[in-house]
């Protein structure tokens, strides 16, 4: 599978339903490029508009790749090496078009999701029906603006609680990391 993953910082809802923009965790860039590497995503796209957010993720970034970091933690550099930032979902697509030579499959998800929404299985039978790459979204705040929404072509279903009361708050990086787990791991 050709899975290329975004971390959307917009459009992204807040919890009154409002377009906003959320801001870079240098977590999320650390712990998603990590988990994107371990599983063998091609491309980890962190997408935010705001040049100073931009400018933040370049500084992480280029951190690593200085002879003196890659030397004390050559692992941390090889995971980063797959990540960058843009300012845009359709920039995103872009590259991975450029990459691919065909536009990508679209999926998104959010704990927000209906769980009637497709599954992994879905979703993986599609991708290898299709013979394409996949873009799979997923929104930081409290999830994926409309806006974003519309360029879906396959929506993947909640990871859901267990708990009774139906708590379901994972952060972005453990949703990621259990996603690329369903998709491709044993």
């Amino acid at each position: 599978m050709r899975l290329y993953l975004g971390l959307v910082h917009y459009p992204i809802r807040n919890k009154l339903g409002e377009l906003v923009t959320t801001s870079v965790t240098n977590l999320d860039i650390h712990d998603i490029s990590r988990s994107c590497r371990t599983f063998g995503v091609k491309n980890y796209f962190i997408i935010t508009p705001f040049k100073a957010q931009q400018e933040l993720v370049g500084s992480i970034l280029g951190h690593w790749e200085q002879d003196q970091a890659n030397a004390f933690n050559p692992d941390r550099q090889d995971a980063l090496a797959i990540a960058n930032c843009v300012e845009s979902i359709d920039i995103a697509i872009e590259e991975i078009t450029k990459i691919e030579g065909v536009a990508p499959f679209i999926a998104v998800t959010g704990a927000n999701f209906e769980s009637n929404d497709g599954d992994v299985s879905q979703l993986t039978k599609k991708l290898e029906s299709g013979n394409m790459p996949c873009f799979l979204l997923f929104g930081t705040g409290w999830g994926l603006h409309p806006i974003a929404l519309e360029k879906a072509d396959f929506k993947l279903s909640p990871i859901l609680s267990k708990n009774s009361d139906g708590y379901n708050h994972l952060s972005v990086r453990s949703a990621v990391a259990i996603y690329l787990d369903r998709l491709f791991g044993s």
